[in-house]
């Protein structure tokens, strides 16, 4: 449980970490292409998941 508990406080630092400003900066710099991809994978995985939890069982 305390392993658990700390992995997830270092994903809540890393996650404050990362400002928008940055993040959308490195898109850029990774170019165009990988952001389009970036963006579809994330909407894919949302979509897989909202699925799942209202899917039939």
């Amino acid at each position: 449980m305390q392993k658990e508990r700390t992995r997830l406080m270092m994903l809540f630092i890393i996650l404050l970490s990362f400002t928008s400003c940055s993040v959308v900066e490195g898109i850029f710099k990774a170019g165009i292409g990988v952001g389009i991809f970036m963006v579809i994978v994330v909407i894919v995985i949302i979509v897989f998941i909202i699925s799942k939890i209202f899917g039939k069982k």
